[in-house]
């Protein structure tokens, strides 16, 4: 048996108790199962000599260490919430592991003895650390936060906050250490522009300041993850590239969603070019992680919703970026050549570790880990990590994020409602009410709770929009038992608790704020009553637009609206308060003409809190 160490506060009580963690793991990723029931690997790091790999398991709290020789875990490692990150000191002596909760831990463990050296505190889910090049600071990605926590790992002490765009994933270091590129997985504003894309924020990591940002191709969104190069000279972030202008008609040659690779000029601060993963007849949904090898000479990505990985000769890909003059982002065959698809056994890989002439990835929904010798480009599961029989809800969180039940695997249901069946921000226009009436996508959080479905209410209930998703999104015939497993996935979602909550409770504003909410002479509270905050009710709320078939619209539950931004039925409000002020003149979602701009200051963080 494995050793064990226990991490945190056995006894269940106090700051350090796993137990109130143990929910963000229900929320964050989507179930209402217990925790321990899968491993669902998210995260990998390996020793540079490859014989010694770490696992994240999500699900499980707990990092697997395994053995890539003996080919089994030597050590468990428990940890006090999801574990969600992983990454080894440069001489291998110390492994810092991010642990997601609304007030996230960051351990530093002794690799010899597995067991925990001191923790330091960090945002609202917590994942993806960056060591620096001389080991003294460490940068966590704060995905409801929105920031950065910097971490002297010395000190083991926050230094402080560098505040990012939206749902920072990941960020990846300057050969010097100098420059910070953060990646924000979800595009900021309002829908309705001629311009809607996530970016890369820059920070100056001597001044801890902003240095610039990186804007990518109209529609980029889901950014997963980012990687430099050895030299120091190029980056690749791996994300999907979403035509939401055009009406969801088809599937074919990516007419709906893309799914890209973007290079990076690193000392420039730049990007050069955006190159699509899929190939003209075959997508290749969801990618996720991207590595360079230790030569540079090869990036491999993982493909979440296809079940595979992409080797990439980066070289080559680099040469031919420099020497097209003509747009990549549009051809899907600018990879022709110069890359390798590897089908793998395992289900939804979101981890990529690489070590000499093998590559690991682990399939987040099968428990599995496989090695892939990138000679021979042959692949074998190594472990099946401890798991529990699948559930018809597990198997429905599988289904969601499963691009290959897609028609040529261009997308998943994840591809615009994320991999936990929130928003991607954008607006899309589908055909279920007419043509040229875009709709911001909406959380699927308490869909079947709160029917009718979509903006104007045309679907009767989540179920139906379930079995429309699938013939006419994914453009697929599936069994009924498939979209009742979607169904059983979609209803075990709970929300997550609010990053403008103080130690879980309301702040001062925010309780004014409430006051506001109920006072009837606002009337906030008569259409989004407290509970589901809504009243299941269409109104016309008098922000109808030319092209829409009704000036009715579903009244939405406000719960969870802090990450749900832009705001109303095309995506025209960037904020609450736009929501509150410019789009309301009429006072018909609410009576708030009459508030001070503190009032709506308080109305909102009361808002920002559900």
């Amino acid at each position: 048996m494995p050793s064990k160490e226990l991490i945190g506060n056995p006894s269940g009580t106090g700051p350090s108790s796993a137990g109130p963690q143990l929910v963000l793991l229900l929320l964050a990723f989507a179930t209402e199962l217990a925790a321990g029931s899968w491993c669902s690997p998210y995260a990998l790091a390996v020793t540079s000599d490859g014989k010694t790999l770490y696992v994240a398991c999500a699900t499980a709290n707990r990092v697997e260490v395994f053995d890539t020789a003996l080919k089994k875990v030597i050590r468990t490692i428990d940890t006090p919430a999801p574990a969600t990150g992983l990454v080894l000191s440069h001489d291998a002596a110390k492994l810092y592991v991010t642990c997601a909760a609304p007030v996230s831990k960051v351990l530093i463990i002794d690799t010899a003895s597995g067991k925990s050296l001191l923790s330091v505190s960090a945002g609202h889910t917590a994942e993806a650390p960056t060591l620096s090049p001389d080991g003294s600071r460490l940068y966590v990605s704060n995905k409801f936060s929105g920031d950065v926590s910097v971490i002297d790992t010395k000190a083991a002490k926050e230094l402080r906050r560098l505040q990012a765009v939206r749902e920072p994933m990941g960020s990846a270091l300057s050969k010097d250490g100098r420059l910070l590129f953060v990646i924000n997985s979800v595009p900021a504003g309002r829908a309705d522009a001629g311009y809607v894309a996530a970016g890369i924020s820059i920070f100056d990591t001597a001044a801890f300041s902003p240095a610039g940002r990186i804007q990518l191709p109209n529609g980029s969104a889901e950014l997963r993850a980012i990687d430099v190069s050895p030299d120091g000279a190029y980056g690749a972030v791996t994300h999907l590239l979403a035509r939401y202008y055009l009406p969801t008609t088809q599937l074919e040659r990516g007419w709906m969603e893309t799914n890209a690779l973007s290079i990076l000029d690193v000392p420039g601060k730049k990007l050069l070019a955006t190159v699509l993963l899929d190939e003209p007849d075959l997508g290749a949904a969801n990618p996720w992680a991207v590595r360079f090898s230790a030569d540079g000479r090869q990036l491999v990505v993982s493909h979440a919703g296809t079940h595979e990985i992409s080797l990439i000769d980066a070289a080559a890909l680099i040469k031919k970026i420099k020497e097209t003059s003509r747009e990549t982002s549009d051809d899907l065959s600018f990879l022709a050549g110069l890359r390798k698809r590897i089908q793998l056994q395992g289900r939804g890989p979101r981890a990529l570790a690489l070590a000499g002439n093998r590559a690991y990835a682990c399939g987040y929904f099968s428990d599995t880990l496989e090695e892939i010798d990138l000679k021979t480009l042959r692949s074998a599961t190594i472990a099946e990590l401890p798991t529990a029989p699948m559930t018809v809800a597990r198997r429905g969180e599988m289904l969601f994020n499963d691009g290959s039940i897609c028609f040529q695997g261009w997308q998943s249901c994840s591809s615009c409602h994320s991999p936990d069946a929130r928003v991607d921000a954008l607006n899309w226009d589908l055909m279920n009410d007419g043509l040229g009436n875009p709709k911001n996508v909406k959380s699927l959080l308490f869909a079947h709770r709160t029917p009718p479905a979509m903006s104007h209410g045309v679907r009767g209930s989540a179920e139906l929009a379930v079995r429309a998703g699938i013939r006419y999104i994914l453009f697929t015939v599936r069994p009924e038992e498939d979209a009742v497993a979607l169904d059983e996935f979609l209803k075990s979602l709970q929300p997550v608790p609010s990053p403008h909550l103080v130690s879980g409770k309301l702040s001062p504003a925010a309780e004014r704020g409430k006051a506001l909410f109920m006072d009837s002479k606002v009337g906030c509270a008569k259409c989004h009553p407290p509970g589901l905050y809504t009243d299941l009710q269409t109104y016309d709320t008098g922000t109808r637009a030319p092209t829409d078939s009704s000036p009715d619209f579903d009244t939405p539950t406000l719960v969870e609206v802090w990450r749900t931004a832009p705001y109303l039925h095309n995506g025209s409000s960037a904020t609450l308060r736009d929501v509150l002020t410019i789009a309301n003149p009429h006072d018909k979602h609410g009576r708030t003409s009459h508030l001070t701009p503190t009032e709506i200051d308080d109305l909102v963080a009361f808002l920002l809190s559900l």
